[in-house]
């Protein structure tokens, strides 16, 4: 799994991290060029993640959550569903390609599914 998530951080242009997570908030196994705790931003995410599905699925009627973007003034976070258990999360600086997060993003998701 660690090869993909490597490759994956090579792949999009101004991603520092890359992680797979559990919707339980659980770090899995993660990439990162930095120091920063990947734990944390797997904890915190997962709940995010867990609101949106929540309230597509049950309060909003939108269907199945595909993919969450977050941004805020120093931190960009892309997740996308792995399975209804497991998340890629990519960590994306300022000058991060969203493009090729989502496009990478799910390419690496399904090689992934095979293994949770």
């Amino acid at each position: 799994m660690l090869e993909h998530l490597t490759q994956l951080l090579a792949d999009v242009d101004g991603a520092w991290a890359t992680a797979i997570g559990g919707v339980d908030g659980l770090l899995v196994e993660g990439h990162t060029q930095t120091g920063e705790d990947l734990n944390l931003l797997v904890a915190e995410h997962a709940g995010l993640l867990r609101a949106a599905q929540h309230a597509y699925t049950h309060t909003l009627t939108g269907g199945d959550t595909r993919e969450l973007y977050l941004r805020g003034e120093r931190l960009s976070v892309y997740l996308q569903p792995i399975n209804p258990n497991f998340f890629i999360l990519i960590a994306l600086d300022a000058r991060s390609n969203l493009g090729q997060a989502r496009l990478y993003g799910r390419a690496a998701a399904r090689k992934l599914e095979a293994f949770l």
